[in-house]
This record gives C-alpha cells, structure tokens and sequence, in this order.
C-alpha cells in the first residue's frame, strides 16, 4: 500500500470513530517508517487494521509486552488492596513448567510434581492461567490410578489450591459441581471426591470407574492436600493411530 492508501483508509476510520487520533497523515507515515518516533494508541490500532496486523504485536515491536504487567507489579508492591487481571493476552508468552521429571519419579502412581521436577522449562503461559505459585501446586494423575476417570483421566495433571483444605459436604446436584481433593495417603496420593465424620475419610471414585470407596483414619492415614481446581489432561489416547480419509 502506498502512503495516499494508508491516509485514505485511515481517514475513513477516523471518521468512522470520530476521533481525529486515528488519522495518519502520509507524512506521519513515512515519519513512523523511518524514524525513531514511537505512533500514538490510536495509530497504532489504525496500521494494525489496515494492514491486517496483530495489534499486541506492533506493540511489542516498540517494547510493550501487556503480559509483562504481572512482572512489574511484583516489582512495585503497592500498598493499597485492589482487583488485578491475571489475563494473558498472547499465546506465545511463556512461563517456567516442569519438562524433566527425577528419574525416581513413578508414571504410574499419583503424586505431586514439585516434589520430583529435575529440570524446569518454558510452556505457553495460556495453559496456567490464574496459577499462583504461592497457593497452588501441581499434582501428576498415576498411569494406574482410575479413580475419578473419566473426569480426570490417568496422565492427568491438577492444579491444587492448598488453602482449600476443608472438605464441602452437602448435596451436589450434578457431578461436576462437586469438587474434587487431592489426598496424601500413607502409600502414596490420590485424587477423588471426599466425604467426613467422626474421624474417618472415605474417597469415593467416579461411578463409572471400577475402583471401590475407601476409607481411612483422618487425619492419622489421610490427609487432604487441597481441592483441585485446574486440569490438563489428553482426550484421545497417547499414539492412537489417526484414521486414513
């Protein structure tokens, strides 16, 4: 597009907005292009819709990451106790996740990550929002554990709110509305809905898994980790074979 096209469709934008910012002159152009000078908000939107740009790219282009917001409030702490947006706006902004597990660490059983991370990497950060370090913890769902299936599938992993301990008791009207608990038991972890009274916790499965309620001394065998509230999990089965058209 020549310098007259980006004018003219601006121009039409602006007048569509009523806003003369959106405008960009073919001088303002060719001085965004070849000079260190930083466009306004509203020029920006403008190229971004008349050359069919990602907006959050062309800001990115003059050093502005929104993603990078979370950063810098770490940074500045303020005092004052307000609403934060814990959005992510672009799919590519990665944040640190376990890629290599300890050797030790057992596929089969259910268990929690942070305990057995050996090597820690980069993942979209799309698949971890609203994860707080500080309050929650990632659990890994046993290849052999089938206890919720096929709410939570073996090969599962969780995010666990350790502050959310308590154990909910009334009537759920349907199976998804009832939360789910991480539990540390004396062989190992589990996942699965819970029910409590005179010092016993009993895990109840899915109705549609084959594994049986059990039931402990609570809290001497039994001791609930927090309540799930995240999941990444496959749907189709680890090299399933992809039918031929």
């Amino acid at each position: 597009m020549g310098f007259r096209d980006v004018q003219e469709a601006s121009a039409i934008l602006a007048a569509e907005q009523k806003n003369d910012e959106f405008y960009i002159s073919a001088a303002r152009l060719f001085q965004i292009e070849n000079e260190p000078s930083a466009p306004s908000a509203y020029k920006l939107l403008s190229l971004s819709a008349i050359y069919g740009l990602d907006f959050l790219d062309l800001l990115g282009r003059y050093g502005v990451n929104p993603d990078r917001l979370h950063h810098y409030r770490s940074i500045l702490s303020p005092a004052t106790t307000r609403l934060l947006s814990s959005r992510v706006y672009r799919l590519d902004t990665t944040v640190k996740f376990p890629v290599r597990m300890d050797p030790r660490f057992r596929w089969e059983t259910t268990q929690l990550i942070n305990r057995a991370v050996a090597v820690w990497g980069e993942i979209p950060a799309a698949f971890l929002v609203g994860f707080n370090p500080r309050e929650h913890m990632w659990g890994y769902v046993g290849l052999e554990d089938t206890t919720m299936f096929p709410l939570l599938r073996p090969g599962a992993l969780v995010m666990v709110d350790g502050h959310r301990r308590r154990i909910i008791q009334k009537e759920w009207e349907n199976e998804s509305e009832r939360p789910i608990y991480f539990v540390e038991l004396r062989e190992g972890y589990r996942c699965a809905w819970c029910q409590i009274g005179e010092g016993r916790l009993t895990l109840i499965p899915s109705p549609l898994s084959s594994v049986p309620a059990q039931t402990f001394s609570y809290p001497n065998d039994a001791e609930v980790v927090g309540q799930v509230v995240g999941v990444w999990m496959r749907i189709a089965p680890p090299g399933e074979e992809i039918p031929e058209r």
